[in-house]
């Protein structure tokens, strides 16, 4: 897995500026939750307290977190970790938390980079960003200061969970000590020292589209669907 920096993992969510646009993968403000005490334990760290889902199915150490969207206020730049991670294991759009966009041709992504941007070109594209169904995509362009000034719409035909992002710790006695903000891939060492916040997707087939046309695209077939099922709602499709 490539590099992840700590600006990319840090990044907030696609449509973070306008007020009427919550993403789901936002944090509110009544979902703080005292960080825990961590500590030195085996080869890697553990909370002092740790309770059984602390962890995922791989092993690795998530950060503590409440669950209640909705109560109080959105805090725009702050990813929500367990909304982030199931919106990239279940591949859900991370602006409305329905399914993203997927068909034939790959699943809809955002990505905040030029066309000729070489990182783009190297093996092992990684983002800490789910996907995207069509609309929110098209709202998200209008809306994100991060995306106004460049973005490119990819179609992904092959992808994987590689890792995740977090604060990498080293030991230190009993109390080890955070020093990064980093990506550590599955399958390496110093994943048992990473407190995870966010899944990591790498992309490895996929083609630049332009969002204009996937949204005229979108468009017809929901009036074909509404058409035919006599369903949807009742404004025209965004």
């Amino acid at each position: 897995m490539a590099d992840l920096s700590a600006a990319e993992g840090d990044r907030p969510p696609f449509g973070a500026a306008r007020p009427d646009v919550v993403p789901y993968i936002s944090c509110w403000s009544s979902e703080h939750r005292p960080p825990g005490l961590v500590v030195t334990r085996g080869a890697g760290i553990a909370y002092d307290d740790e309770g059984p889902y602390e962890r995922d199915d791989l092993g690795v150490l998530w950060k503590r977190i409440g669950y209640s969207p909705g109560k109080g206020r959105p805090e725009f730049g702050k990813v929500h970790f367990l909304r982030q991670r199931r919106a990239m294991r279940k591949l859900l759009c991370q602006i409305c938390g329905g399914p993203s966009d997927r068909g034939p041709e790959g699943t809809l992504w955002l990505v905040g980079e030029d066309a000729e941007d070489p990182e783009l070109r190297k093996p092992g594209y990684v983002t800490t960003h789910p996907p995207l169904c069509v609309p929110c995509a098209v709202t998200s362009v209008g809306v994100c200061p991060h995306l106004r000034t460049r973005y490119l719409a990819l179609r992904v035909r092959t992808f994987a969970l590689t890792g995740v992002h977090g604060a990498l710790y080293r030991p230190d006695g009993l109390f080890p000590v955070a020093y990064s903000a980093e990506g550590a891939s599955f399958g390496s060492r110093r994943l048992s020292w990473v407190l995870a916040t966010q899944l990591v997707m790498e992309f490895g087939e996929f083609t630049v589209v332009d969002l204009d046309a996937e949204h005229a695209a979108h468009r017809k077939r929901t009036e074909a669907r509404h058409r035919i099922f006599g369903e949807g709602p009742t404004r025209a499709p965004r």
